[in-house]
C-alpha cells in the first residue's frame, strides 16, 4: 500500500486547563521490528482523552507526554515489522488505551494482570494516540477486530465498552440479580445497560431526565430513575428490590453518585468504582455500614486482551451497539467541551479522513 511522507493529526501543544487540539501535518511514523503501521480510519474520543488534554490528572501523577491524544483507534495495516507474526498487510487492528506491555512480569505473566504492569504504555498518555492518520503500534499486543463489527464502532468498544464490560463482571452479579447503574445514559452508562442486559441482569438504571430514561428503557433497563425528579433513590431501590442491590457501577465521575452507591446495596453487595473524577475523594461507605452489610468496594480499569476480544464478541453478535455521535478532527474540541457540560450522548467517534 502507497505510504506518504505525512499526514493530518490532532496535536495537543500545552495540555492544561486552556488545552486544545490543533490541527497540523507531522511525518508519518515507521513501525520498527515488533511494530505494525495502522491506517487509522475512526478512533474513538474517550473521558480519559478530555481530563488528559485539559491537564486534570496532573496531581495524581497522570500527565500527557504525547502530542497526539486518542486511544481507541482502528484501521488497516499497511506496514509489518519484521518480527510481527500475529498481523499482516490487509488486517484490521484496534489499538486501547494500553497499547503494550512488558510481557515478561509477574502481571503480564499470571493471565489476569496485565494492566499493571509497570512498564506499560498508554496511547494518548505516554505513546502517541489515535487522532492521526497513522500510527504505529505494538504487533504482540494490539487487537484483532472481528468481522461484523464496523470501525467505527469498535473503537468506542476497545475502551468504553469493555470497561463497562469488565465492570459488570467485577460486580459478581449473577444472571436475574440486580444491579444500579447511575449515569446510565451516558457515555459507559448506555453501554453498561446492554452488556448488563446480555448478561442476565437486571438493570436499574439512574439518570436525568426523560430524554435519558428513554434511552435508558430502549436500550434494555427494566427500571429508569430519575434523579431531578426522585427525592429518595435509596428508598426507591429498596422498594424494588426488597433488600437492596446485588451490584453498583459507578460510571459516573460525580462525588454525588459515589456517595448514594452503598446506599443501594444489599448485605454482601458490591460497589464497582470505574467513573474518574478530576477531584479526590474517598469511595465507599462509613465503617458501621461496610461492616454491618459487609459490603464489598472494588476498583474495575480497563480490560485484558482477553476482556477486548470478548466485548467486541458481544457487538459481532449483535447484542450491544454504541450510540455513536459522529464528527471530524476539526470537531474535536467542539466535542471535548460537550462532555464536560454533559451534553453529548453516546460516544463520540471521529473521521480522521473527512
Amino acid at each position: 500500500m502507497g505510504i506518504p511522507q505525512t499526514q493530518r493529526a490532532a496535536v495537543v501543544e500545552q495540555p492544561g486547563p486552556d488545552g486544545k487540539c490543533v490541527i497540523k501535518e507531522i511525518p508519518v511514523p515507521v513501525p520498527n521490528d515488533d511494530e505494525i503501521l495502522v491506517k487509522l480510519s475512526w478512533s474513538g474520543l474517550c473521558h480519559t482523552d478530555v481530563h488528559l488534554i485539559k491537564g486534570d490528572w496532573g496531581n495524581m501523577g497522570l500527565n500527557m507526554t504525547a502530542k497526539v491524544s486518542g486511544h481507541e483507534g482502528v484501521g488497516v495495516v499497511v506496514s509489518v515489522g519484521k518480527n510481527v507474526k500475529r498481523f499482516q498487510v490487509g488486517d484490521r487492528a484496534g489499538i486501547k488505551w494500553v497499547a503494550d506491555t512488558c510481557g515478561n512480569c509477574e502481571f503480564c505473566t499470571n493471565g489476569v494482570d496485565e494492566l499493571h504492569c509497570a512498564r506499560q504504555h498508554n496511547s494518548g498518555a505516554t505513546t502517541e494516540g489515535t487522532f492521526q492518520q497513522y500510527v504505529t503500534t505494538s504487533g504482540r499486543y494490539a487487537t484483532k477486530v472481528p468481522d461484523g463489527v464496523s470501525d467505527e464502532e469498535a473503537g468506542p468498544i476497545l475502551c468504553g465498552g469493555v470497561t463497562a464490560y469488565t465492570a459488570l463482571k467485577r460486580s459478581e452479579v449473577k444472571p436475574g440479580q440486580w444491579v444500579v447503574l447511575p449515569g446510565a445514559g451516558g457515555g459507559l452508562g448506555h453501554l453498561a445497560i446492554q452488556y448488563a442486559k446480555a448478561m442476565g441482569m437486571r438493570v436499574i438504571a439512574i439518570d436525568g431526565g426523560n430524554e435519558k430514561g428513554e434511552l435508558c428503557k430502549k436500550l434494555g433497563a427494566e427500571v429508569y430513575i430519575d434523579f431531578l425528579a426522585e427525592k429518595d433513590i435509596a428508598a426507591k431501590v429498596m422498594e424494588l428490590t426488597m433488600y437492596g442491590a446485588h451490584g453498583v457501577v459507578v460510571t459516573a465521575a460525580s462525588r454525588a453518585a459515589y456517595e448514594m452507591a452503598p446506599n443501594l446495596l444489599r448485605p454482601r453487595g458490591t460497589v464497582v468504582c470505574v467513573g474518574l473524577p478530576k477531584d479526590d475523594f474517598r469511595a465507599g461507605g462509613t465503617p458501621m455500614q461496610m461492616v454491618l452489610k459487609k459490603l464489598n468496594v472494588v476498583g474495575s480499569v480497563t480490560a485484558t486482551m482477553k476482556d477486548v476480544d470478548e466485548a467486541l464478541e458481544f457487538t459481532a453478535r449483535g447484542l450491544v451497539k454504541p450510540i455513536l455521535v459522529k464528527g471530524t478532527m476539526d470537531d474535536i474540541n467542539s466535542f471535548v467541551e460537550k462532555m464536560l457540560a454533559g451534553q453529548l450522548p453516546g460516544r463520540a467517534v471521529i473521521d480522521l479522513w473527512a
